[in-house]
């Protein structure tokens, strides 16, 4: 009788404790998995997210992952964030209103004023075969795009909640990719679906994340862009932290003829003569209001930079 009773306890005890550990478990993954966002000890540069043309998380009833990404940027402190969406309109917006006599006097609002962005970053999904077994969105995008370019489209499965995405990241002055990562992340990596619920998710559960916290592919596509994330910035460790001065300098525009000289200050002889309208591109080199250009056949030479304006 109490080998019966010891074994009925010890069934009952087995049918409780793993739901126990595993609703336990499932907030400590989440907060390993939050924990795993790289933490930058300076800015690399100023970054604007943009939402690919494809909008596959329409057919998995979700909003743009662009929010997600943010959140992700500014746990990091890897870059300054400009916003180039929604809050962006509506700053053009206050400054129509502005450049069109509206504002008080002294509101200081007008031309001049925003940053730029040294980078953009698309998060998108990769593309996989289709599977039998659920929805494959990245195997239906591919199959309308083709050749390499599908294979930069991702695939979620929707019955299998499995999500492959992808990270890439752009100069915005040199048009180079500086990196393009994927994430990949499955419902086994978290285990819900065992406690019920969804658990907490720290900074997660703003506007336009909360849709990603509240059903499982959602928190999926999060751990799935920790991960591609957590390799981008992996990527991004020997990159420099000034893109300005480091980039090629903006080519400027002579708006009066003059001479190139081989010297600054008009010394050294001409190199040649420049024309108004003619695009030089400058060094980097300054002496005074004297900058070094290069021309489009070579040559290099010092032009007074009251005789040009940067090109647009």
């Amino acid at each position: 009788m109490r080998l019966k009773s010891f074994a009925a306890a010890a069934l009952s005890a087995a049918l409780v404790l793993p739901t126990l550990v595993h609703a336990e478990s499932i907030d400590d993954k989440k907060a390993r998995k939050e924990a795993e966002i790289p933490v930058c000890t300076h800015k690399i540069g100023t970054l604007a997210v943009k939402e690919p043309e494809n909008k596959w998380w329409e057919s998995a009833h979700l909003p743009s992952p662009e929010a997600v990404i943010k959140v992700l940027v500014m746990k990091s402190q890897c870059f300054t964030l400009v916003d180039r969406g929604r809050g962006f309109e509506a700053a053009q917006e206050e400054r129509a209103i502005a450049a069109g006599g509206d504002l008080r006097p002294g509101q200081n609002v007008g031309r001049g004023q925003m940053t730029a962005a040294d980078y953009v970053l698309i998060p998108d999904i990769t593309s996989k075969n289709g599977d039998a077994g659920g929805v494959n969105i990245g195997g239906i995008i591919g199959g309308f795009v083709g050749g390499g370019a599908g294979a930069l489209l991702s695939g979620i499965n929707l019955s299998k909640k499995t999500a492959d995405v992808v990270l890439t990241i752009t100069d915005v002055r040199s048009t180079e990719q500086v990196a393009m990562t994927e994430g990949h992340a499955s419902k086994t990596d978290l285990g819900f679906g065992v406690a019920g619920g969804w658990g907490s998710w720290g900074g997660f559960g703003g506007a336009g994340v909360s849709s990603y916290t509240n059903s499982d592919i959602g928190q999926v596509l999060i751990l799935a862009y920790i991960d591609a994330y957590t390799k981008m910035v992996s990527q991004l460790g020997g990159i420099s932290d000034n893109p300005r001065g480091d980039n090629a300098q903006q080519a400027v525009t002579m708006t009066k003829p003059g001479n190139m000289y081989n010297k600054p200050n008009g010394k050294g002889g001409i190199v040649r003569k420049v024309d108004a309208g003619m695009m030089l591109y400058p060094t980097g080199e300054k002496d005074g209001i004297w900058w070094e250009v290069q021309d489009e056949l070579g040559n290099h030479g010092w032009v007074s930079s009251v005789l040009f304006q940067l090109s647009r």
